[in-house]
């Protein structure tokens, strides 16, 4: 795959849409709730595919729509036990960690919407803390662009890379989107930046006719 943080040249507009941290965002119980209410809104999304399907569904096509319907569950408690939290101070390994963070998700949400999705995971190791952090963060942007990136679905891609850059870990989710165009706003916003703050990481946002990338830049030290 192409370098995750490369974005098209020529009319390509950089975009601060991310804004900053908010002091009274590191109230870390309003972040688990708002974090749990943001699960209940993508269990919303799988529900709604799975009514898609049934809808569309002849007589002879019922069983594999209920076949896909229980994969899509499958996927989805698999996702969900990946978010909760850890208490266990032992480290986690960041590729096979990240690697069935996103086949979850693009098998719970991103593929019964017509996305596709890529990542590329470097080795390395990080508290579980940390890894389950980045993780909530991950899920919220990737499924922040499958709602509103692809208002037509076709190519519709969405590129997750975690890697170590200059002391640090970087995290981003980039899609060929239409492109943000303002701030990230409401409660996936609050999400973010409470999550971020928790870790000492900073958001990155670039925005254009390619598509929209936000970065998780955590320290190594942190």
């Amino acid at each position: 795959m192409s370098a995750i943080g490369s974005m098209p040249n020529g009319s390509a507009v950089r975009s601060q849409f991310i804004a900053g941290l908010d002091d009274q965002s590191g109230d870390w119980e309003l972040v688990l709730r708002e974090s749990h209410h943001r699960m209940k809104n993508t269990l919303t999304l799988l529900g709604a595919s799975v009514r898609r399907d049934f809808t569309r569904a002849g007589t002879s096509d019922v069983s594999q729509a209920v076949d896909r319907f229980e994969r899509r569950i499958v996927a989805f408690g698999r996702l969900y036990q990946l978010l909760s939290d850890n208490d266990d101070p032992a480290p986690v390994a960041v590729a096979p960690f990240f690697e069935n963070l996103c086949g979850a998700i693009s098998e719970a949400v991103l593929e019964p919407a017509g996305i596709r999705c890529e990542a590329a995971i470097e080795s390395g190791t990080l508290p579980a803390s940390q890894c389950h952090r980045l993780a909530l963060m991950l899920t919220e942007l990737v499924t922040n662009a499958a709602k509103h990136a692809f208002p037509n679905k076709k190519g519709a891609l969405i590129r997750v890379d975690v890697a170590r850059r200059d002391g640090a870990w970087v995290c981003t989710v980039a899609d060929n989107g239409i492109g943000a165009t303002g701030p990230l706003q409401g409660t996936g916003s609050r999400i973010l930046e409470g999550l971020a703050r928790s870790i000492h990481a900073r958001l990155q946002g670039e925005a254009g006719q390619g598509g929209t990338q936000v970065s998780i830049v955590m320290p190594t030290t942190a």
